[in-house]
């Protein structure tokens, strides 16, 4: 054990019983004060709070059993874990957004082996996408679900950047509107050709979909324009195929399906057709984490996203530097008052997130075979 020094004239001190509550008392022998020594624990409580907060267990199942042990963490809920950009150039990026509550999503960006950061919206729109990816070096390649206002964003953010389509989404999304089992030959010729998009490894075989799927569209277009009377109006009769080809059409001429086989892009390497990196690297360990201690509220909902990411960065902190640089809650709302940034009139994103202050525009683009 370290010697402890008197605090007033540097001298040695030797033990001297116990206060009240149990500290131990040193007294000087040089010039006889009484002193304890308090020692800094937080670093502990910290690390038992990310234990906790990362594992399976319950607070009963922690030191303290529950009570003492919220005490002793409660401070660290305050703390916002904000991404640090590092700068460094990725190949290929992929991003998505998981939702913790209506109007409440964390979106994040990460390469193939962490995460690289984060943001908290309201919505996937567009203005929340590009505060996202504006820190970040522009990749060769990003990969996406098609979430709404993400082509926007990267067209104004990252100009050069090629948009590869995740195609498991792709067909998933044909699937939900077919099923798995379709009864009409239209819906399981439209079934076929989307499951096949799973399997396209080349541009010849992606050529080949395309004009398969054209044919599909041409051979059927008479059949999904008819209409029937429902509740004594007109209606397309098969309005989830037609849902179904609109989407398809939409990827093929956005151009953003078969981005990977592009010659010039996979010089250095294949380049991945899914967003099974960060679907399952990340958003289903968050899910398992949230799942683990659900009852959380919004807030710590969202703050418990920020600190399993900022633990998957390539190189976190000290514990006792992010404490100490991070921002808190207080430092939040001051720099609101101070900037005049309220929730209630706040016009423009903060680096740590739009939270559930913004209201969100989204932006529709006619497409062919569109839905009426």
């Amino acid at each position: 054990m370290k010697a402890v020094k008197c605090p007033y004239c540097g001298g040695p001190t030797k033990r001297n019983g116990r206060t009240s509550s149990g500290a131990q008392r040193w007294r000087c022998t040089a010039c006889g004060a009484s002193t304890t020594v308090r020692y800094d624990d937080t670093a502990a409580r910290f690390d038992e709070f990310l234990s906790w907060l990362l594992s399976k267990d319950t607070q009963l199942e922690m030191p303290g059993a529950g009570r003492t042990f919220r005490r002793r963490t409660a401070e660290f809920w305050e703390v916002w874990p904000m991404p640090v950009p590092d700068g460094e150039f990725h190949r290929v990026l992929f991003v998505d957004g998981i939702w913790l509550a209506e109007r409440l999503v964390v979106l994040i960006c990460c390469s193939e082996d962490r995460v690289v950061s984060w943001y908290m919206a309201q919505s996937e729109n567009s203005r929340a996408w590009s505060a996202l990816m504006e820190p970040i070096p522009a990749p060769d390649v990003v990969v996406t679900d098609g979430g709404s206002g993400f082509a926007k964003a990267v067209r104004a953010t990252w100009p050069r950047t090629k948009v590869q389509r995740c195609v498991f989404h792709a067909f998933c999304q044909v699937k939900r509107h077919t099923t798995s089992r379709p009864k009409l030959q239209a819906g399981v010729e439209l079934y076929a050709l989307a499951r096949e998009l799973l399997h396209v490894e080349t541009l010849q075989q992606a050529d080949w979909w395309v004009e398969r799927f054209m044919q599909w569209c041409e051979f059927w277009s008479d059949f999904l324009e008819q209409k029937s009377l429902v509740e004594g109006r007109m209606a397309y009769t098969h309005r989830r195929l037609r849902e179904a080809r609109s989407g398809l059409v939409r990827l093929v001429n956005a151009g953003t399906l078969f981005t990977r086989l592009d010659p010039a892009l996979c010089a250095e390497g294949p380049m991945p057709a899914t967003n099974n990196r960060i679907e399952g690297g990340v958003n289903s360990q968050l899910r398992e984490v949230l799942r683990s201690h659900r009852g959380l509220t919004k807030l710590k909902r969202v703050k418990a996203v920020f600190w399993w990411c900022y633990l998957h960065v390539e190189c976190p902190k000290a514990m006792a530097d992010t404490l100490r640089e991070m921002p808190t809650d207080a430092d939040v709302d001051l720099l609101r008052e101070r900037y005049g940034m309220r929730a209630e009139d706040a016009s423009r994103p903060e680096k740590w997130g739009e939270g559930l202050v913004w209201e969100e525009l989204h932006h529709k683009t006619r497409y062919p075979f569109r839905n009426e």
